[in-house]
């Protein structure tokens, strides 16, 4: 998978151009709130059609303009494709090869890439929630049916929730609680198997990307905590006894308070670095480098699983890493397209073999 060429129209504040990337790695270098960021998203963008920043689809046309558009070609499953994303209206349409979609979602599985951002350190320094979407997104963008399985977890989730608090004002509800029950079980243990199969296969890559990173100074390992007591060679029938078992055993609870509380929605997944936890013990350069090994991992996986390299995007990745740690990401990242933007004249120095745009005020050379 690489990105041939990629053109913007009045997107956010770049000026209208092309630009043609190198096969290897590209450095997108620049002072600070030039444009960087939203070159990489842009690039982001045809994953399926949602920013990896908290933002509306109306955010990114340009404040003097009605209408953006991104259009890319680019060489994935074999053969040389197109794809465009029109925002307007709030609203957004796709094209595939010339062919119109009813949905961004059309994008999933034609054109796969891997996202950095300082947003991603949240993994190790917050709360299992941003654990839970990191695993869930990469594996709804491996295949579009889990991510109807995490729809419809969600969805159900949501309505037994409702009805809780209705059972505590109407104890007569209690017995439609079952009508809930099995199918969110039934989604939750699918969820939970899709999950364990893909940190079993990202726990061994990362730990190789980690000793490369950290030049075989640190171990990294992955573990999943399950709230139900699941193990990782349950089969999906076993998962769904198990949290059958603990919906029931714990149903007073969850109509007491009203939520659903265990469950594959309270599940985390836990990030040791030298066996200990990374959130508590870890420096910055090594929370850094830990999210760093999840997210080249995460493109590995994803290799195998498609049949081809994914495009990695790595946004301010190099500030907080030592100078080997850097070289490592521009210098020893092969077989792969990868775009990097940096601030420093002396990261964009260390570069071996690439290409070098420079962006001012949302203009590229």
């Amino acid at each position: 998978m690489r990105v041939v060429a990629l053109k913007f129209e009045n997107y956010r504040n770049l000026k209208n151009d092309i630009i043609t990337p190198c096969e290897g790695v590209n450095i997108i270098y620049g002072d600070n709130a030039q444009g960087k960021t939203n070159l990489l998203e842009a690039l982001w963008m045809f994953c399926g059609g949602h920013s990896f920043r908290a933002s509306k689809d109306n955010d990114v046309v340009n404040w003097y303009k009605s209408i953006a558009k991104l259009e890319m070609k680019f060489f994935g499953q074999d053969r040389d494709q197109k794809a465009k994303i029109t925002f307007q209206s709030g609203k957004k349409s796709v094209e595939i090869n010339g062919v119109k979609k009813k949905s961004a979602a059309s994008l999933i599985e034609k054109y796969c890439a891997v996202v950095f951002s300082p947003e991603h350190l949240n993994l190790v320094k917050r709360g299992p929630s941003e654990r839970r979407k990191f695993i869930d997104s990469a594996i709804c963008r491996e295949k579009l049916q889990n991510a109807v399985v995490l729809s419809k977890y969600n969805r159900l989730l949501t309505q037994r929730n409702s009805l809780l608090k209705d059972i505590y004002k109407r104890p007569s509800l209690e017995e439609t609680l079952c009508i809930w029950d099995e199918p969110l079980i039934q989604n939750g243990a699918i969820l939970v198997k899709k999950r364990l199969e893909y940190i079993t296969m990202l726990t061994k890559k990362a730990e190789e990307f980690h000793k490369g990173i950290s030049k075989g100074k640190e171990e990294l390992k992955i573990r999943y905590i399950s709230s139900a007591d699941i193990k990782a060679e349950d089969t999906v029938k076993e998962i769904e006894e198990k949290l059958r078992n603990k919906f029931e055993s714990n149903k007073k609870d969850d109509i007491r308070t009203g939520v659903t509380n265990f469950g594959p929605h309270r599940d985390d997944v836990e990030i040791l670095i030298n066996n200990k936890n990374a959130k508590t013990f870890a420096s910055q350069g090594q929370q850094r480098s830990a999210v760093l090994s999840l997210k080249l991992a995460e493109a590995s996986v994803l290799r195998e699983r498609m049949g081809e390299e994914p495009v990695i995007l790595l946004d301010d990745v190099l500030s907080e890493l030592d100078a080997g740690r850097q070289d490592f990401l521009l210098n020893e990242l092969k077989g792969c397209q990868v775009f990097i933007t940096c601030c420093e004249k002396s990261n964009k120095e260390q570069l071996k073999d690439g290409k070098i745009f420079y962006l001012k005020n949302g203009e590229i050379s």
